[in-house]
């Protein structure tokens, strides 16, 4: 049986003073789960919107991801599945940066 649904991400941005603000909100259609982000302008560095609009938004997808993951997590062992691992580490280039 094929089963085919669509979730919507919305992205919001708003920036002021060197400081990015991002909101991740994912919609199945019953349920929404929402990721922040945040990025500042280094006050020695030219300041770039795209470049915050760019960091604050992969920050917000990247805690939406995190929140989608445990959530699916605790429903996997609420039926007596196993889990996903955990990631122990990048896997490839460079850390990740503290968000």
């Amino acid at each position: 049986m094929t089963r085919t649904q669509e979730w919507t991400v919305g992205l919001e941005l708003v920036e002021e003073s060197g400081r990015t603000e991002a909101e991740a909100r994912l919609s199945t259609g019953t349920s929404t789960i929402t990721g922040h982000g945040t990025a500042r302008c280094n006050p020695s560095d030219v300041d770039v919107p795209a470049i915050g609009d760019e960091l604050a938004a992969s920050r917000a997808m990247k805690d939406l991801a995190g929140k989608l993951m445990r959530e699916a997590n605790r429903e996997m062992e609420a039926v007596g599945a196993g889990t996903v691992p955990k990631h122990t580490g990048p896997g490839y280039g460079w850390p990740e940066a503290v968000s």
